[in-house]
């Protein structure tokens, strides 16, 4: 019997990284989209590989709709899409909404909001006629908490995502597909380095309930249960993965 079928985007380091590891542990097998990082995605895969999967690897900029044609092309010859996990996002150093422009805003929304709602697009066009299927966005605990004097507009690009994952859910359960977001809270991964302060979450794990950080493989073993018959009857929300922030 062939493994099913998971698209993960963002995949070469952090939670998609940690998505991918575990979901071949868990029979997937895989393709992982990277934007810049081709060595720490050709390490995943090769992880992937050792747990059992098939992993291939695709350069892809969300952003750009010629790429998300390579990538969805090389979905369809590879087989029947299982599970989309819709990671892929960026985030811009700390700054106030006074001093936001217009070239960051149009990168930010571009990759996180709309290259992540048309890699769901195509996701749907491939599960709606097999009537089945997941798709996980992953979003941010920003969305509520606001980020004031640091990514305002990082938070309102996951604000966006979580009102994506209930419409969308609603749109297509009737079809048999289930539709999800998950929301981490501080957690240790490279992002907030590339945002310009990579000592942030240990910074501020002290308004955390749980007093720490989390890590990329708690985020991900929330992700996969929800792409889990354990998870059958479970669409059309978000949930916190943050220590109760």
């Amino acid at each position: 019997m062939s493994r099913p079928l998971c698209l993960i985007t963002g995949a070469s380091t952090g939670i998609g990284a940690a998505c991918a590891t575990l979901a071949a542990t868990q029979g997937y097998d895989l393709i992982l989209t990277y934007n810049s990082d081709q060595a720490g995605a050709q390490a995943v895969a090769k992880a992937a590989q050792a747990a059992g999967a098939h992993a291939q690897i695709i350069q892809a900029n969300v952003a750009e709709p010629a790429a998300l044609e390579a990538v969805f092309t090389l979905v369809d010859a590879t087989g029947p899409l299982d599970a989309l996990i819709n990671n892929a996002g960026i985030v811009g150093p700390a700054t106030r909404v006074a001093d936001l422009t217009h070239k960051r805003l149009r990168e930010m929304f571009d990759v996180n909001v709309i290259g992540a709602m048309l890699v769901a697009a195509q996701a749907v066009k491939r599960m709606e006629p097999l009537g089945k299927g997941v798709i996980i966005n992953i979003t941010s605990a920003a969305a509520r908490i606001g980020s004031a004097n640091q990514y305002v507009d990082y938070a309102a690009t996951k604000a966006a995502m979580d009102i994506f994952t209930k419409g969308l859910s609603d749109e297509v359960a009737p079809a048999g597909l289930r539709v999800m977001g998950v929301a981490p809270g501080l957690i240790e991964t490279q992002i907030h380095a590339k945002g310009g302060d990579p000592d942030r979450a240990q910074r501020l794990a002290n308004k955390v309930p749980m007093q720490r950080t989390g890590s990329a493989d708690e985020v991900a073993q929330a992700v996969l249960w929800l792409m889990s018959e354990g998870a059958s009857y479970v669409t059309g929300s978000t949930l916190d993965v943050t220590g109760g922030r």
